[in-house]
């Protein structure tokens, strides 16, 4: 697979769609090894951010690790990537689901994941909760970010910062559903809708405050926040990730600003979902200002992509992923 020459550098996102192994895995990881390895080489990244890795267990049971994703890198130069990853809190090794994954061709000096440490939980007492709740309780994201520092050579530093916010789908709210896919009155639903809501936003207000104690220390940070987002650069949680001065009202705030790098695409290709026949941006690529000033072209690989709704219920075990591969390639100035 051949990389980006030295005075380029391509990053992209990709949500892998709970890619696991047996017994777990949507048809046979071979199947998927097939259909996601030959996007991956497409993408020709130098950093790769990959959201829904799932972790498998040891034959001992005593602890996770991607060998599934490890599958899919095989003879791939992502093999040898250095890597970031989330980890369970458990202690055993790498989270069972939806994993956080950032690969680089660059040295990565600097890693964390970020859940409810910059932001408090915001305490909620339900309303329709059966039994009812007696006292408010925290209101925890679903998934932490997690960032890396990435040196870049040549005294240049760039921060990835890889995300996966909450889907706008009903949280759970206790006794008000049936089963998995059936709730029990309205009221319950679109309480578990507004929780949802608030998941999303919040997991965004900490991408946004650990940005602003990023530029607080270098007001001209390189930073890319990539992944799955879950919702358009219109709707709330992007909106506060990237700040725009529309919302803030105030120009000094500019320079703190991220910009929706797809916005380069022809509104004909700006899409990396399709749910029930309407094409959605769902996964981002937002720069920062200075990283703007890089910006050479974007990419989004949805050509093949297929509805997210009418294709599970039509093909048993697809191996693709219902989101299109985001890339951006970027120049290095002389």
């Amino acid at each position: 697979m051949p990389q980006s020459s030295t005075d380029s550098i391509r990053i992209a996102t990709f949500n892998m769609e709970s890619l696991d192994g047996p017994p777990r895995a949507r048809g046979t990881l071979d199947d998927r090894v097939r259909a996601l390895r030959p996007q991956l080489v497409r993408l020709r990244a130098d950093v790769l951010c990959l959201q829904e890795v799932n972790g498998q267990l040891s034959e001992d049971g005593k602890v996770r690790s991607l060998s599934a994703l490890d599958k899919v890198l095989e003879g791939t130069p992502y093999e040898g990537f250095h890597r970031t990853v989330t980890q369970s809190p458990s202690g055993k090794g790498v989270r069972d689901r939806h994993n956080l994954v950032t690969l680089s061709r660059f040295p990565i000096i600097g890693s964390e994941e970020i859940w409810n440490h910059l932001v408090e939980p915001p305490l909620y007492r339900a309303a329709t909760s059966d039994p009812p709740q007696n006292q408010p309780e925290p209101v925890h994201w679903d998934r932490p970010f997690l960032y890396a520092d990435l040196d870049l050579g040549g005294g240049h530093k760039m921060v990835v910062v890889n995300v996966h916010l909450r889907a706008p789908r009903a949280a759970y709210v206790a006794g008000q559903k049936r089963d998995q896919h059936t709730w029990k009155t309205m009221p319950g639903w679109a309480e578990g809708f507004f929780l949802a809501t608030v998941k999303a936003a919040g997991q965004a207000l900490e991408v946004r405050t650990f940005l602003d104690r990023l530029f607080d220390l270098s007001p001209e940070a390189l930073v890319a926040v990539m992944g799955d987002f879950n919702s358009g650069d219109a709707e709330a949680p992007v909106r506060i990730i990237r700040g725009d001065e529309e919302d803030t009202g105030d120009g000094a705030f500019a320079p703190r600003m991220l910009v929706a790098s797809e916005r380069s695409l022809p509104e004909s290709q700006r899409f990396s979902v399709i749910h029930r026949g309407r094409l959605h941006m769902a996964d981002h690529i937002l720069l920062s200002q200075q990283l703007l000033g890089w910006l050479g072209h974007v990419e989004c690989h949805n050509e093949a992509l297929q509805d997210e709704v009418g294709s599970p219920a039509a093909i048993s075990g697809a191996p693709e992923s219902y989101h299109a591969p985001v890339v951006a390639e970027l120049q290095r100035p002389e």
